[in-house]
């Protein structure tokens, strides 16, 4: 049986010209099912050991390679293509999951370590590389740009388990962001035969295709936001679908109009996000199960594409060259970028430490097997090792940094989860919501809500049974409410149960009012 599924696996992979069997799919099915349920379980004991994730699943694509399992498989063009395609899903997962009042004061920052951060970083560790491993001048800038990206995957899992301030998580999650474009463009132009283009020219092509890719994303998103809040689905779970669709919408477009199709992805994903959408719960859920299995997928398939028994000669390079991103270049790149700024030393130390690099170096490392480039197997060999290497050490140890430098933050009141469902005929909304173990309207009545006229709270649900409230209800933890709001006031409404359960009955006197917090 594992022979049989082996030569299936390597049929597909290797796109043989006989035709694939309806057997040969259920075996190919089979397979991958047990493959997402291995990885699914590593999802907890790496969570448990404090192992980034990304490791597990590389490690399940090793172990089902031709050094294990016996899987041959050596096709980098549709790695890169699968790798691509994952990563527009990760974006938009990490788009909708940013809000907008963390990132807004972010973007100057963010936007400067994607741009003067991304060259210095390219240029410090191409030379690290040079001089210090002796690769040639080509194979060192391509090496520079491939791991100055930083990985919105890695950045995503790990920051959002840490309790960062604001201000960190907005410059590193909207970095992670934006950085992707401007780097796919150099090691595309550093893997082109010929000449490499003079800094300006590559620099002016950088702008516009951010320019670019940044308007088709805002214009997107606005009109699908628009869309989605003022035309009632007939099923609650085509929402999610819709979702997604207008988010890879983006990213197609920004790419057709010659622009930047990540950033045109995460910014209509973060739009989106905001935007306080019907049934937001469900779509976030959804949206997160897709961003788990692009994940597996893509590290799976990027395992399966190295060769173990290759790597021990890169090795010493790959520890090389990491230690001049992870010491020089990076910290560079923040202190020159961040000079504006005027930050605070401890999240510039942080901000140089959590420069997460995950599958998206190892996927910009085929472009130049895709290209033809001399020596491109060394690079991705390079790459991968210094990828696990460095992973493995920062990812663990960001939350005791964070510790040392005093950046921790501590428990805020949990948000409401509310759900909206709009009532299309009644020109109303019905809203869904779970008051949470750590929020502050636990112990509110009713009529200490103070919800605008128009809005009202129909019925509570309290250990499974339901009941019709009176004024003088008092609240508690676990609670769910059916609220239903007039178009008018709908606004207000998630405005008020917010700010109630930010700062309890006092919010109005307290000053929360919970103008900023997004519709999740």
């Amino acid at each position: 049986m594992l022979g049989s599924w082996r030569r299936t696996a390597a049929h597909v992979l290797a796109r043989r010209e006989r035709p694939l069997t309806v057997h040969h799919l259920n075996q190919l099915l089979l397979l991958c099912s047990l493959v997402l349920l291995v990885a699914v379980a590593a999802v907890r004991i790496s969570s448990r050991s404090g192992l980034p994730s990304l490791l597990v699943y590389l490690g399940i694509g090793i172990a089902m390679g031709q050094d294990g399992f016996g899987i041959h498989f050596n096709n980098a063009e549709l790695t890169q293509v699968m790798g691509y395609a994952a990563l527009v899903v990760i974006l938009a997962e990490g788009g909708l999951g940013t809000k907008w009042k963390q990132i807004k004061p972010a973007l100057p920052a963010a936007s400067a370590l994607a741009l003067l951060g991304v060259a210095v970083s390219v240029g410090v560790t191409a030379a690290g590389a040079h001089y210090l491993s002796g690769l040639e001048w080509r194979q060192a800038l391509i090496i520079g740009a491939v791991v100055s990206s930083t990985d919105a995957a890695a950045v995503f899992s790990v920051l959002r388990k840490v309790p960062l301030p604001a201000r960190v998580t907005g410059v590193l999650e909207a970095e992670s962001g934006f950085n992707d474009a401007p780097v796919v463009i150099l090691v595309v132009a550093f893997s082109t035969a010929g000449p490499i283009e003079h800094w300006y020219t590559l620099l002016g092509k950088i702008l516009l295709e951010l320019a670019i890719g940044a308007a088709i994303g805002l214009a997107v998103g606005w009109l699908g936001s628009w869309g989605l809040r003022h035309v009632a689905l007939p099923a609650s779970g085509l929402y999610p679908i819709a979702v997604m669709a207008i988010a890879v919408m983006a990213y197609a477009g920004g790419s057709l109009a010659h622009g930047s199709g990540f950033l045109a992805v995460y910014l209509a994903s973060m739009m989106l996000g905001n935007a306080k959408l019907p049934h937001w719960p469900a779509t976030r859920g959804f949206a997160e199960g897709l961003g788990w299995i692009a994940q597996i997928g893509m590290f799976v398939l990027l395992g399966l594409l190295v060769t173990p028994h290759e790597l021990a000669d890169d090795v010493l390079p790959a520890l090389v060259i990491g230690m001049v991103l992870t010491m020089v270049a990076r910290p560079l790149s923040v202190v020159m970028s961040l000079v504006p700024f005027r930050l605070p030393w401890q999240e510039q130390t942080l901000m140089s430490w959590a420069g997460l690099r995950g599958a998206v170096p190892i996927i910009l490392a085929t472009i130049p097997m895709v290209n033809g480039v001399a020596g491109s197997r060394r690079i991705f060999n390079i790459v991968f090792v210094l990828v696990v290497v460095y992973t493995l050490i920062q990812g663990p140890t960001l939350p005791w940094l964070a510790r040392k430098l005093r950046l921790g933050e501590g428990p805020e009141a949990s948000d409401l989860g509310i759900e909206s469902a709009p009532l299309e005929r009644l020109r109303g909304h019905l809203l869904s919501v779970a008051i949470p173990e750590g929020s502050r309207m636990h112990g509110v009545e009713i009529n200490e809500l103070r919800l605008p006229a128009g809005a009202a709270v129909t019925l509570v649900v309290r250990e499974g049974k339901s009941f019709v409230p009176l004024p003088t209800t008092v609240l508690r933890r676990g609670d769910e409410l059916l609220v239903v709001a007039t178009d008018q006031v709908r606004d207000a409404a998630e405005r008020r149960l917010r700010a109630v359960g930010q700062g309890g009955k006092l919010a109005g006197w307290l000053g929360t009012t919970g103008n900023g917090a997004p519709g999740r």
